[in-house]
């Protein structure tokens, strides 16, 4: 499969996503959000710990589905209390993940997720051959 990233001319250069991904393939794939839970349904500590944690499952689940992180075209982020002060704990929980460049990447901040101690979410579609 191959995913084409592109930072067109005329929109503001993104910091740490995509603008466009153009997919070739013949599946997609969506996975239900991840959040920083371990298969023992442990929550990692902080944001940065359960960003680190959320997307060691995405990469679990795609490769459930024949996939990797190479396939994805499209992640939404939902983060509990959103401020751009936190935006080094989230980063550093990308960097230590190596997922690599999310893409193009939408982030969302919200009040509350479905248990009180989660901080973060990730919702993310593929595209694999």
């Amino acid at each position: 499969m191959a995913v084409t990233l592109i930072n067109p001319d005329g929109l503001v250069e993104p910091q740490g996503y995509t603008h466009v991904a153009v997919a070739q393939g013949s599946r997609m794939i969506f996975l239900a959000g991840q959040v920083g839970q371990d298969a023992q349904g442990k929550v990692a500590g902080d944001l940065a710990a359960q960003t680190e944690q959320a997307l060691r499952n995405v990469g679990t689940a795609l490769a459930a589905a024949g996939a990797t992180f190479a396939d994805v075209v499209k992640t939404t982020i939902y983060v509990v209390d959103w401020q751009p002060e936190k935006a080094g704990d989230l980063f550093a929980g990308l960097q230590r993940s190596g997922a690599g460049s999310p893409g193009p990447t939408t982030l969302i901040g919200v009040a509350a997720l479905a248990a009180p101690d989660l901080l973060v979410e990730f919702d993310v579609t593929a595209v694999a051959a």
